[in-house]
């Protein structure tokens, strides 16, 4: 029992009900995708930067995107169709604890290796400086440095900590993903507000002093599903990624409330987003000038994703935790992020208690001027599956009068085992 229990006992949890959000279902299948990728390989200004024997970099990010195994796959399939020699290399910053072997195990955790991809997977934390931006070094992977060509690969998306016309996307992943940890130290040097700009410099001169062939852009729905995959010859990316950023928040899922008392997230992890969870579906981004997600008075967060292998980026986003969250996390595999994006409130550790059901009741007992009887309750599996909710009876009346979203049961007490961890399914 920890040393909190007997003060937050007296809290009655709510009943709930299973509420679903509709978003779009705008999905390709594989087949549709590969109609994609051949018609961008056909190309004229592509195909002509393509010759036999030329060795060709992938990229390969850390993220859990949708199809980039398969769009790995092909993509190096029709690379060896044309006479080339393709090999991969993660490209993901200063994730997989910043080493080299590290990251190699985060792509064969993606399902993503030498011998389901067909090719060499090329790890390394090595950079080349290629150039200089302003007052900073312009580093790429050294081994993308001496391929013959890259092609950048990498969904588009809102970022977690910062807005502008570059934010995850291709030139994203020239200047964090191909920089390694030390490029992507550099990136973040000047804090947040400067980070699109940063971007915009640094993939701009990558793509003026590397070999880069083009960029394949994967954008997602609200299921984080693939609904279009964009090829760009490297010259246009500049000028049209801001295009793809403006469609792919469009899609974005949200929780349909603007605030509640209580966010439950099940789950964070690095496969969920780069923060952990998405602020732009719970809130209290990195940067407190960005006003995004819900608005929750407390938040607490259950488990870490397997996938995640202990890294819990994003921790400190949350205010209660139960132990076995604690148990989970890793200090290796975390604080190379912290290190990398001068950012040390995402790391910082929640309070600690037992079990999931006393994170709920610790987190409504400490809100402030709320009806503690009916808290306004929501549990979430994580940021990225988001359709299926557990919403607290208070929140019904709400709930009623939205479009996209229906209450799917009859209200109901949570269940917990023995141990207080949370067992009702969604």
């Amino acid at each position: 029992m920890s040393g909190i229990t007997h003060l937050v006992n007296h809290i009655h949890l709510p009943r709930f009900v299973r509420a679903k959000q509709f978003f779009p279902h705008n999905e390709l299948n594989q087949e549709q995708i590969a109609r994609l990728l051949d018609a961008g390989f056909q190309r004229k200004e592509i195909r002509e930067k393509i010759w036999p024997e030329m060795r060709i970099c992938i990229t390969c990010g850390s993220r859990g995107v949708s199809n980039s195994p398969f769009v790995i796959r092909y993509m190096v399939e029709r690379l060896k169709e044309m006479g080339a020699q393709p090999f991969l290399i993660p490209a993901m910053g200063s994730h997989g604890g910043a080493t080299a072997e590290g990251q190699k195990v985060v792509l064969a955790s993606l399902g993503i290796t030498e011998e389901s991809m067909g090719c060499p997977i090329l790890s390394s934390m090595e950079t080349v400086q290629i150039s200089q931006a302003e007052d900073f070094e312009v580093c790429i992977d050294k081994n993308a440095y001496h391929a013959d060509g890259i092609i950048v690969l990498n969904r588009v998306k809102a970022h977690t900590s910062f807005q502008g016309p570059y934010e995850s996307g291709l030139m994203k992943m020239m200047t964090i993903g191909l920089g390694k940890q030390y490029g992507a130290h550099i990136c973040h040097a000047k804090g947040d507000d400067f980070m699109s700009h940063r971007i915009s410099l640094i993939g701009s001169e990558v793509i003026k002093h590397a070999n880069v062939i083009m960029g394949v852009a994967l954008l997602e729905n609200a299921f984080d599903r693939t609904f279009d995959v964009v090829i760009l010859p490297a010259e246009n990316i500049p000028k049209e990624e801001p295009q793809l950023l403006t469609r792919a928040k469009a899609a974005m899922g949200r929780i349909m409330f603007d605030s509640c008392d209580v966010l439950i997230t099940q789950q964070i992890g690095k496969n969920f987003s780069g923060s952990g969870a998405d602020p732009n579906i719970v809130g209290r981004s990195a940067n407190p000038k960005l006003k995004m997600g819900i608005n929750a008075q407390r938040m607490g967060v259950l488990d870490i994703s397997e996938e995640s292998h202990g890294n819990a980026t994003g921790m400190g986003r949350f205010d209660i935790a139960p132990q076995r969250f604690f148990k989970k996390l890793s200090f290796d595999n975390t604080y190379p992020n912290f290190i990398t994006d001068y950012g040390p409130s995402a790391y910082k550790i929640p309070v600690i208690v037992d079990s999931d059901e006393e994170v709920m009741k610790t987190a409504v007992a400490t809100c402030l001027q709320i009806d503690y009887e009916n808290p306004r309750i929501i549990i979430i599996k994580n940021s990225l599956e988001i359709e299926s909710i557990l919403i607290s009876e208070a929140l019904i009346p709400e709930a009623q009068k939205k479009e996209n979203l229906t209450i799917e049961d009859k209200p109901f007490f949570l269940e917990f085992d023995p141990q207080g961890n949370l067992l009702t399914q969604y």
